[in-house]
C-alpha cells in the first residue's frame, strides 16, 4: 500500500524539480516534447482510471455500456469550452508575451493564473 503512494510521490517531486531547477536550461523543443509526454500521460490515466470503470459500471446495460461514459466525455468537453470562453485566461507564448483570452474584465494577474489552473 505504501508503495502506491511513494512511487507517484517521488516521480511527481523528481519532475516538479527537473522543472524548477532546469526551467531557463531546456530549449523549447524539449519543453514541448516533456509537454507532450505529460498530456499523454494524462489522456491515459483518464482512459484508463475513468473512462474504461465507467464502462464496466454499467455493464449490465448490454450493447448500451458504453453509452453513460460518452454522454459524460462531452457533456465534460461541452463544460470545459464554455468555461474557455466565459472565464478568462492568459496565454504565455514563446516570446514571453502574455495575451488574455476570454472576456475583457479587469483582473488581477495573479486570478487570471488562479483561474488558468482551474480551467487547466
Amino acid at each position: 500500500m505504501i508503495w502506491g503512494l511513494l512511487i507517484p510521490f517521488f516521480g511527481t517531486a523528481a519532475g516538479s524539480a527537473c522543472v524548477f531547477f532546469l526551467k531557463k536550461d531546456l530549449k523549447a523543443n524539449i519543453q514541448r516534447a516533456l509537454t507532450g509526454f505529460a498530456a499523454g500521460v494524462m489522456v491515459a490515466a483518464s482512459i484508463w482510471s475513468l473512462i474504461v470503470p465507467a464502462i464496466e459500471q454499467s455493464s449490465d446495460k448490454g450493447r448500451l455500456a458504453f453509452l453513460p461514459a460518452f454522454i459524460g466525455f462531452w457533456l465534460g468537453i461541452l463544460f470545459l469550452l464554455l468555461l474557455d470562453h466565459v472565464i478568462p485566461h492568459l496565454h504565455r507564448s514563446i516570446d514571453k508575451s502574455e495575451q488574455t483570452e476570454g472576456p475583457h474584465v479587469k483582473l488581477d494577474r495573479t486570478l487570471m493564473m488562479a483561474l488558468d489552473v482551474a480551467l487547466g
